[in-house]
């Protein structure tokens, strides 16, 4: 696996456990117990928790666009996995300019079909195609 692919299972995995547990600013929450389950090396570690972080702080943004493209769904009764994949897909997709937004998808996209339901790949590859139309951003390179 990918280093970059680690970080973000290990992203969604902070934020379901933040959205699930802490619900307080990332940098004030005890995550020594979440980092004793989820063993990662320190560079994983860093990377899921900057990731983590910039979600938790452009969450406003990031779930406006997730209940865009949900019409038929309020936030909260998306899965939690679901709806934590869909926020770290959409901050690489919109706050990440080294991260090319299709990589952002095809990695959401793969996450959720490991750790979702059956219909989660589908739900998030949904969802990200209409989120993908907003960016004004090419889809398949890096912005320096």
């Amino acid at each position: 696996m990918g280093k970059r692919r680690e970080g973000r299972e290990a992203a969604v995995q902070l934020l379901f456990h933040w959205d699930m547990n802490v619900r307080q600013p990332l940098e004030e929450a005890d995550l020594d117990g979440f980092w004793q389950l989820r063993t990662a090396n320190q560079a994983t570690k860093e990377f899921a928790t900057r990731v983590a972080a910039g979600v938790i702080a452009e969450q406003g943004t990031i779930d406006e666009k997730i209940s865009r493209y949900t019409a038929n769904y309020e936030l909260k009764r998306i899965s939690a996995v679901d709806r934590n994949i869909l926020r770290v897909a959409i901050y690489e997709m919109i706050f990440c300019n080294d991260v090319p937004p299709i990589v952002a998808i095809n990695e959401a996209i793969d996450i959720a079909k490991k750790f979702g339901t059956e219909e989660s790949g589908k739900f998030v590859n949904g969802v990200l195609d209409r989120v993908k139309l907003d960016l004004n951003r090419p889809l398949r390179t890096a912005m320096s």
